[in-house]
């Protein structure tokens, strides 16, 4: 489990293609400080297992199932990311609960920026825009982010200057695709009470996650 607050910005190293799967090395000298085989690390919001570590970078495979729900799929060397290690118990809990499960991807429609912070407005499916309210949380490539306003298919978050600084989300431009992970709680809360309803819980797509850990 992971909280949202981005720890460093890494960078990816370098991708292998495989059979329905991917193997990627990231650069991330915080990170993997005090990694070891086998630790959960978030990548833009997707969390990866280390298989290995060595001088500054961690490896991971991705599999299919993460290669289709997240951007993960276009990776590439060279390009940041945003890197988070899996929380600790009895630490300070800065963001919000974040499984590291995407959900699926959005992208960047617009930003505009003021003195102070910048406004950006992402496209979502609206199998997932169901889950947002105003005021409430969205994981948005591993950052934790407070909603502004919603739509039926967009929604709009504010970002400070720390945030523009420590995370990818300060070069996001128009026509970025970004991680997007809803707050669990939504979709527990909507699958609980659906039956009591007298109605039925939509259809989705099947959601087996998108954490490495099959352990």
């Amino acid at each position: 489990m992971f909280t949202g607050i981005v720890e460093e910005r890494g960078e990816v190293v370098a991708v292998q293609d495989l059979p329905d799967a991917a193997r990627v090395t990231i650069a991330g000298p915080l990170v993997t400080s005090d990694a070891k085989l086998g630790d959960s690390i978030s990548v833009n919001g997707v969390c990866l297992t280390v298989v290995e570590v060595a001088e500054g970078a961690f490896t991971a495979d991705v599999m299919r199932e993460t290669l289709v729900r997240s951007s993960l799929d276009k990776i590439a060397p060279g390009e940041p990311v945003n890197l988070e290690r899996a929380a600790e118990v009895g630490k300070r809990f800065g963001g919000h609960i974040v499984q590291g499960h995407v959900d699926g991807t959005g992208v960047v429609v617009a930003r505009e920026s003021t003195p102070h912070w910048d406004i950006v407005r992402i496209g979502i499916p609206p199998r997932l825009a169901r889950y947002l309210v105003e005021k409430g949380s969205i994981t948005v490539d591993g950052v934790s982010l407070t909603v502004v306003e919603v739509g039926d298919d967009w929604f709009t978050v504010s970002l400070i200057p720390e945030t523009l600084r420590a995370t990818t989300l300060g070069v996001r431009t128009a026509g970025d695709r970004v991680n997007l992970e809803v707050d669990v709680v939504a979709k527990y809360v909507e699958r609980l009470a659906s039956p009591h309803l007298g109605g039925k819980v939509p259809a989705r797509e099947h959601n087996g996650g998108t954490a490495e850990e099959s352990r």
